[in-house]
């Protein structure tokens, strides 16, 4: 396998797969048939299967969604997307009151096979409103799955699989990731839910991470290679279900671990991994975990405050090297030269 494609891409081959495999299967959302497509990630469905399967809808989020999810328990498959996961809060109710919940109230008669897609994380200045990461609200409910790809391979198997499933899925995209190369199948491929990547072998230290955390992860990783310690790196990929089993192996071999989210500590998605160590691996672990997030305040707009804000991966390696009793000298937080911590690269300049 040696084709390369964009993390956008692979998503736009993944839904343009089950639009063509299943008749069932829609595609609706802010943007959708926008001439940039969601950052490429739709671009060319409507014009490949028509207006009735692929299309806009007004901007009335909570209406749209409770359509989607009646339209799912009458036998359709919607991909739903809300663009931004700040978008999506004005139809928390249809998500965690409906979707979530119908399967169970009427005792396995009624399936939702929604998935809703969302975009997360910083970038180009898009503030306390259009930044955020809530991927633990989600989680917290049962009834719903809860995705963060990180690579091109698994955002393609991930959503084909999520598309397919009878459960409603909370797909979320971190905005930096769209524009990520990997090698990817051209034919259909199944990525399964709940279950976690060790994306690096290591034996000193386990570093837990979502989503574009990740590429910090394997960043940090690298830099700590250099300095004689050996680091695990496990990509969650998903975060409900939860694949507690490769953690607990990982933690186990290294009795160390630090959590990486994309998001603040503060009840989140690293406390319940921490959690899950000290309550199932307690006596593996040589110290205390450790979480890395965001400050505990809203994200800021302005560029000064930005490069400040978000964690990175020397702060990864700089906990890794605390924890095992290290120096931290010679790492490098401030911004690399000329380039804002809110851009992915220089290209990056506008919020689509």
């Amino acid at each position: 396998m040696n084709r390369q494609i964009s993390y956008a891409e692979a998503l736009c081959e993944a839904q343009r797969q089950t639009l063509d495999a299943d008749d069932q299967v829609i595609v609706i959302g802010l943007g959708v048939p926008d001439p940039k497509g969601i950052f490429n990630s739709t671009s060319g469905l409507q014009e490949e299967f028509g207006p009735d399967r692929v299309m806009d809808m007004p901007l009335s989020e909570n209406a749209m969604t409770g359509v989607v999810i009646g339209a799912a328990m009458t036998g359709l498959r919607p991909v739903m997307t809300h663009q931004r996961v700040d978008f999506a809060m004005t139809a928390m109710e249809q998500i965690i009151n409906q979707a979530a919940k119908w399967h169970y109230m009427f005792n396995g008669q009624h399936k939702v096979p929604i998935v809703v897609r969302m975009v997360v994380g910083r970038g180009w200045g898009q503030g306390p409103q259009h930044s955020q990461s809530l991927q633990s609200l989600f989680a917290h409910i049962p009834g719903l799955k809860v995705i963060m790809p990180t690579s091109a391979h698994d955002a393609k198997g991930m959503l084909i699989s999520a598309i397919e499933d009878d459960n409603p899925v909370i797909s979320l995209e971190h905005r930096w990731l769209y524009g990520i190369k990997d090698f990817v199948p051209e034919e259909p491929f199944r990525v399964p839910l709940g279950k976690a990547r060790v994306m690096r072998e290591g034996t000193d230290v386990t570093i837990v991470s979502l989503s574009y955390m990740t590429l910090e992860a394997l960043s940090a990783a690298e830099t700590l290679e250099t300095r004689g310690v050996n680091a695990e790196v496990v990509d969650l990929r998903s975060l409900r279900p939860l694949d507690e089993q490769t953690i607990l192996d990982s933690i186990k071999k290294t009795g160390r671990l630090i959590v990486a989210d994309t998001t603040n500590k503060m009840y989140g998605a690293s406390a319940e991994i921490a959690a899950l160590a000290t309550e199932k691996a307690f006596s593996s672990l040589r110290g205390a975990p450790v979480r890395i997030g965001s400050p505990e305040h809203p994200a800021p707009t302005s560029p000064a405050l930005a490069d400040q804000y978000y964690p990175r991966a020397p702060h990864i390696a700089a906990a890794v090297l605390e924890m095992l009793e290290l120096p931290v000298d010679g790492l490098r937080f401030d911004p690399p030269e000329g380039r804002r911590l809110d851009q992915p690269n220089a290209s990056f300049t506008g919020p689509f």
